[in-house]
C-alpha cells in the first residue's frame, strides 16, 4: 500500500509540472495547427500533374508496402533503391510527401529561430531577416551560382556558412564592451542592407538566364523540386535545434527580464546570448539550406503564438513547433495551386500573408518593439 502511495506521490509533481504549462490555449493551438498540416498535406498529395482522388491519395499514404517495409524507409532516410511500389504510392511517397515534410521542417526552424532572436534582442520585431542571417545566406548562394558555379553541389552548406558568417559580423559590429539588444538589431539592419545591395549587384554579372532563375528561387524561397535528399539534409539539424530550443526555454525567460535582473540571478548574459543566437542561426540555416530565404515566417509566427499562449517560452517554443509548419504547409499549398499549372515561390506567398498581418498588428497595438 505504501509503495502505491509513494509511486502516486512521485507521479503527481510530474503531472502538475506538465499541466502548469501545457494548458488549454496551447492544446487548442497545437490541435488546430495539426489539423491545418494534415489538411494541407492531403491537398498536396492529391493534386498535381498526375491527378488522383482523395481516397486514392489516402490509400497511397497508408500503403503497407511503404509503412511496414524497412527497405522503403532505408531508401527514404538513408538513400538507396526503392522496393517495387504502385504508381500512385510512388508518386505520393517519392515526390509529393517529401515537399510536405520539408515545409514542416522549414516552418519549425524559422518560427523557433524568430522566437529565440526576439528573446535575445528583447524586441518583437527581430527575426533571421532583421539580424542579417537570411541576407548572408542569400549572398553566399548568389556568389556560388554566379561566380563559383563549380561549388553549386555544396549550395546548402554554403547557405548555412553564409548565414553564420553574417550573424558573426553582426555580433562583431554590435560588440562594445558587450552587446545590447538595440545594438544587435541596428547592426543586423546594417549588415542586411549591405548584403542585400551586394546580392542585387551580383545579378548584373549573371550571363545564364537559368542561373538567374535559380538564384531568384533561392532568394525568394521555394519548395519546388524538393525530395528526400532535402528531408535527409534538414531532419538531423532540425531535431538538434528544436531540442536545444526547448531545453533553453528557462534561459530565454530570464533574458526577457532584462540584463541587470538576469545578471543578478547569476546568468552570464553575454555567453548565454551568444549560445542562444547560435541555436537560432542553426535553425535558420537548416531552413535556408533546403528552401532558400522564406520571409516573414520567423517574424509573424512567434507573434501569433504569443497572442494565444502568452510569453512563457516553453509554451511559445512548443506553439511555434506546431504553428510554423501549419503556416508553411498552407502557404505552400497556395504557392503550388494558386496559378496551377505554374508554381510560384512560397516566399512570395508568406510575404503576401505576412505583410497585411504585420500591418494589422501595428494598427492594433499602441506600442511595438520591446517585449
Amino acid at each position: 500500500m505504501s509503495e502505491t502511495t509513494d509511486t502516486s506521490q512521485g507521479r503527481e509533481p510530474i503531472t502538475r509540472w506538465f499541466t502548469e504549462w501545457f494548458d488549454g490555449s496551447l492544446a487548442a493551438l497545437c490541435s488546430g495547427s495539426l489539423l491545418v498540416v494534415v489538411a494541407g498535406g492531403l491537398v498536396q498529395v492529391t493534386f498535381g500533374t498526375f491527378s488522383m482522388t482523395i481516397a486514392e491519395a489516402w490509400r497511397a499514404v497508408f500503403d503497407p508496402a511503404v509503412l511496414l517495409n524497412s527497405q522503403a524507409w532505408t531508401a527514404f532516410l538513408l538513400g538507396g533503391d526503392l522496393p517495387e511500389l504502385s504508381k500512385q504510392t510512388l508518386i505520393v511517397w517519392n515526390i509529393r510527401l517529401p515537399r510536405v515534410f520539408v515545409a514542416i521542417f522549414v516552418g519549425m526552424n524559422l518560427a523557433v529561430s524568430g522566437a529565440i532572436f526576439q528573446a535575445v534582442t528583447r524586441n518583437e520585431l527581430a527575426s533571421p531577416f532583421i539580424l542579417g542571417v537570411s541576407s548572408g545566406a542569400g549572398l553566399a548562394i548568389l556568389l556560388t551560382l554566379v561566380v563559383f558555379s563549380g561549388l553549386s553541389t555544396f549550395l546548402p552548406l554554403v547557405a548555412s556558412v553564409g548565414g553564420a558568417v553574417a550573424f558573426l559580423t553582426v555580433y562583431a559590429i554590435a560588440w562594445k564592451n558587450g552587446t545590447s539588444p538595440v545594438r544587435l538589431v541596428l547592426a543586423g539592419v546594417i549588415v542586411g542592407t549591405v548584403f542585400g545591395s551586394l546580392q542585387t549587384a551580383l545579378f548584373f554579372f549573371a550571363d545564364d538566364i537559368g542561373v538567374v532563375q535559380s538564384a531568384i528561387a533561392w532568394t525568394t524561397g521555394s519548395l519546388t523540386g524538393t525530395d528526400w535528399e532535402q528531408v535527409r539534409m534538414a531532419l538531423p539539424w532540425t531535431v538538434v535545434a528544436m531540442l536545444l530550443a526547448l531545453v533553453s526555454s528557462r534561459q530565454l525567460n530570464v533574458l526577457l527580464l532584462g540584463e541587470n535582473t538576469a545578471s543578478s540571478l547569476g546568468m552570464n548574459v553575454e555567453k548565454v546570448r551568444f549560445a542562444l543566437s547560435g541555436v537560432a542561426v542553426l535553425a535558420a540555416a537548416a531552413s535556408i539550406a533546403v528552401a532558400g530565404i522564406v520571409g516573414f515566417v520567423g517574424l509573424i509566427v512567434p507573434h501569433m503564438v504569443r497572442n494565444v499562449v502568452g510569453s512563457e517560452y516553453k509554451k511559445l517554443v512548443v506553439g511555434c513547433l506546431f504553428a510554423g509548419p501549419a503556416l508553411m504547409v498552407a502557404a505552400d499549398v497556395g504557392a503550388r495551386l494558386a496559378l496551377s499549372p505554374a508554381q510560384i515561390p512560397v516566399g512570395i506567398v508568406t510575404g503576401l500573408l505576412g505583410g497585411p498581418y504585420f500591418l494589422y498588428l501595428m494598427r492594433k497595438q499602441d506600442q511595438m518593439g520591446d517585449i
